[in-house]
Parts: C-alpha cells; sequence; structure tokens
C-alpha cells in the first residue's frame, strides 16, 4: 500500500511539474506569442507614392520609424491614423494608404516599438506611448485638427486606438476584426490553459468602447480564422449606431479586409 501510495505521488509530483514548467514559460514567453514583428520595411518611395519618411517620438524617448502620406486630389481635411494588427510592418498596409489617399484622406502608417526596425520591445503600455505619438506627430506636424482624425486599428490595432479614442476623441472610430479583450481570443485558441489568469497584456477593447462617444464602424470577416467573427460582432453591437459590415467568406488576412471597397469605404464614411 505504502509503495502504491508512494508511487501515485511521484506521478502527482511530476505532472505538477510539468504543469508548473509549462504555466512559467508561459508567463516567461507569451509576449512572443502575441507579437510578430517583422524588420525594416523598404523605404517608402519604393513602396507608396508620394510618401514621406518620419520620426515619431514617444513619451518614453524612443523614435519610432512612420510614412506620411499626404491627400491625394481635393483634401477633405481629414487624416487617418493607422494602427497596425500584431504582425508585419507598415509597408503591408500600404495598399491601404494608397486608396484612402486617393478618396482625399492623408494617412500615417507607423510601426509599434519593436516593429520595422523600431528600438523597444512591444507590450500594451509601449503600444499605448506609440498611438499617442502618432497623434502628436498628426496634429502638431502634420497640421490636422484633432476633430478632424479617424483612427483606423487592424485587429490587435483596434484595441489600441480605442483606448486612444476614450481619452482622445476623433471624429470617427474604424475598427477591423475587433476582439472584446486578448483573452477571450487567446481562449478559444488556447483551450488547456487559463489564459484570463495568466495574460500580462490584456487589451481590453470592450472596456474602453464604452467610454468612446464618437461613430464607430467595425468591419470584418464572417470566415475569420484568428478572430472569431462573433467577437468582432460582439463589439460591433455594443452601442447602438455602430455601423457593422460582414465581408462574407473573408478570412483575417485577406485582401478584402486590406483595401477591399468595405473597408476603405468604412472610413471615408467616418471622414464624411
Amino acid at each position: 500500500m505504502s509503495r502504491t501510495l508512494g508511487g501515485v505521488l511521484r506521478v502527482v509530483l511530476v505532472v505538477g511539474l510539468v504543469i508548473a514548467v509549462v504555466l512559467g514559460s508561459v508567463w516567461a514567453f507569451q509576449r512572443r506569442l502575441i507579437y510578430y514583428p517583422f524588420g525594416r520595411p523598404p523605404p517608402a518611395a519604393a513602396v507608396l507614392r508620394g510618401a514621406e519618411e518620419v520620426v515619431l517620438r514617444t513619451s518614453d524617448g524612443l523614435q519610432l520609424g512612420a510614412w506620411y502620406l499626404p491627400a491625394r486630389g481635393q483634401h477633405r481635411g481629414t487624416g487617418v491614423l493607422v494602427a497596425d494588427g500584431n504582425a508585419g510592418n507598415r509597408s503591408l498596409r500600404a495598399p491601404l494608404a494608397d486608396a484612402l489617399a486617393d478618396r482625399g484622406l492623408a494617412v500615417l502608417l507607423f510601426d509599434y516599438r519593436g516593429y520595422g526596425g523600431n528600438p523597444g520591445h512591444p507590450s500594451e503600455a509601449g503600444l499605448a506611448k506609440d498611438v499617442r505619438a502618432a497623434r502628436r506627430y498628426l496634429v502638431e506636424e502634420a497640421g490636422l485638427r484633432p476633430d478632424r482624425l479617424v483612427y483606423y486599428g487592424e485587429s490587435l490595432g483596434g484595441a489600441v486606438v480605442t483606448e486612444l479614442a476614450s481619452e482622445h476623441e476623433p471624429a470617427g472610430l474604424v475598427l477591423r476584426s475587433p476582439f472584446t479583450d486578448l483573452a477571450s481570443v487567446g481562449q478559444r485558441h488556447y483551450p488547456y490553459l487559463p489564459v484570463r489568469s495568466l495574460l500580462r497584456d490584456r487589451f481590453p477593447l470592450a472596456t474602453h468602447l464604452r467610454d468612446v462617444r464618437c461613430p464607430v464602424a467595425v468591419v470584418y470577416g464572417t470566415a475569420d480564422s484568428i478572430v472569431p467573427p462573433e467577437e468582432s460582432r460582439a463589439v460591433a453591437r455594443m452601442r447602438p449606431g455602430t455601423i457593422e459590415l460582414a465581408v462574407a467568406n473573408a478570412d483575417h488576412n485577406d485582401l478584402a479586409l486590406l483595401d477591399g471597397p468595405e473597408v476603405v469605404e468604412s472610413v471615408v464614411r467616418l471622414a464624411n
């Protein structure tokens, strides 16, 4: 009996140690699972006609690379601040900027800390500083009025600009493939882990959206395999009057959700 009990205890101990190691590793390395930065993009002129290389300065002393694209044709007097998702760099959003500039909107593309060759390491608090540096550039250096800005956030970037909008209200807020909070998405991808307890960066979009007063549009794909469509629908239906655009059969990274007509028109609509 004692040998059997001893064997059971050893198994329990080993299992407990394995669980502790797994959870400890998730805690220590979770940001590598959240953020997927690409390296430095090519020169702006090689990717985006008319774009200018600019530098953003954060409140904690970092200098971030960015591209400013002036409006083409008749300028509406509106600027679009584009906050990327969790992967890539600003060059991947050039088609969107190109389409918006053709519609008379100025556009700022920027990379977060740790992305696109920028210094620093990404975190929820860090990205909040980065997006504020982007807004400051549009207002103080590009000379755009704060009430003529539209914030556009892609996936994780939706949480970033919603938090910004809760403090600095824009003319409009466009959320592409948003989630209610990061834990809700993480739990779907890692159902065997206590994600909500482990997360260091939470990005509680739904909480911040309650403090946003400007018009909001939500665009998402009905076949999204990264942010479940029901997450985006939940964001869209949090408040009356939100514009909800579901792009049929579109997955998270499909071109239809990069610079498709539903995406572009949702921004232009809030810029009017």
